[in-house]
């Protein structure tokens, strides 16, 4: 007898047939020691996109190791490199590279060194780590001017007989305060917005920094300001009537100011947004801020902060 194939009794309800699950995609194969130095920077520039380094910070160090791969060659065994080796191409880059290398960019390539040797340890790809003998030689660049205590109140008392003169201009008050007070860098100074300056704010006027674009927004912060300021921002609004940004004039036009500023306070080699921005951390340094709240107010990544530190550490050693 032919056997009949038996329907479901309810078809509605039969579903679909079952599909097997898929199978899982295989993980990458874990890099290994012997895996050649160029496939090792291309597997640590995908971890740096993963751990969210900024973009400056990765085609820093991808331009430093592709120097590294002018020394040793790029087919060669990351678990046969050497701190010897490694040693070798730092006196590479200072004389036997044929270009100069500036203290800044030894140390940068040396932690670059550092990062991408220790990220290998850390994955379990080399047994120790070359880089972790390589010692950082402070590069002792010049350090950037400031102003003393004695000169600010001489600048201060330049910029308030130009706002209460014949013809007063309450401007240069207001943007040295400004400076002096936030450290903010002269792209940001011109960047704020009237509706940046809260003089309501609960504990004080406060201006609030922004950026449009998402990968600078770890830069944005809210900076307090004196109370004081508030008057002068009254008094230069009245007299300027800017209708959006704070300043509605060019960068230069703000240059001319401060060294206009200098002249009058008797200050030989003028007065800059970065010594504006020097002096500021100076003194929020020396006044005891925690470092890494100066860190924030100054809007510097950890790795810009090392750098900053060190010279603020050198400008307040008292003079000699």
């Amino acid at each position: 007898m032919d056997t009949v194939e038996q329907l479901p009794l309810f078809p509605e309800l039969a579903g679909p047939p079952a599909v097997p699950p898929a199978e899982e995609a295989p993980a990458p194969p874990a890099l290994s020691a012997r895996a050649p130095l160029r496939e090792a920077i291309r597997a640590f520039e995908d971890a740096m996109v993963l751990k969210g380094f900024t973009r400056n910070t990765i085609t820093a160090f991808r331009a430093d190791l592709r120097i590294l791969c002018e020394f040793i060659p790029p087919d060669r065994p990351v678990g046969e490199i050497s701190t010897r080796d490694l040693q070798g191409f730092l006196t590479y880059l200072v004389r036997e590279r044929g270009r100069p290398c500036k203290p800044k960019s030894y140390a940068r390539r040396l932690t670059t060194l550092k990062v991408f040797f220790g990220w290998l340890y850390e994955e379990g790809t080399l047994p120790h780590d070359p880089a972790a003998p390589l010692v950082h030689q402070p590069a002792y660049t010049p350090l950037p001017r400031v102003l003393s205590e004695g000169q600010i109140a001489q600048v201060r008392e330049a910029a308030q007989r130009l706002a209460q003169g014949e013809k007063p201009d309450w401007r240069p008050w207001l943007l040295f305060e400004l400076l002096l007070q936030t450290g903010i860098k002269k792209t940001e100074c011109m960047n704020i917005h009237l509706a940046d300056i809260d003089i309501t704010h609960p504990e004080g006027p406060a201006l609030h920094i922004r950026y449009s674009q998402v990968r600078q927004k770890y830069k944005e912060r809210t900076l307090k300001l004196p109370a004081e300021i508030v008057t002068l921002l009254r008094e230069y609004r009245a007299q300027y009537q800017p209708a959006e940004h704070l300043f509605e004039c060019t960068a230069r036009n703000l240059e001319y100011v401060l060294n206009h500023l200098a002249e009058l306070a008797g200050i030989d080699g003028g007065i800059s947004f970065e010594m504006m921005r020097w002096t500021a951390a100076l003194r929020d340094y020396r006044a005891g801020m925690d470092e890494a709240a100066l860190r924030r107010k100054l809007g510097l990544s950890k790795l810009r902060w090392r750098e900053t530190l060190e010279k603020l550490q050198r400008l307040a050693e008292p003079a000699l």
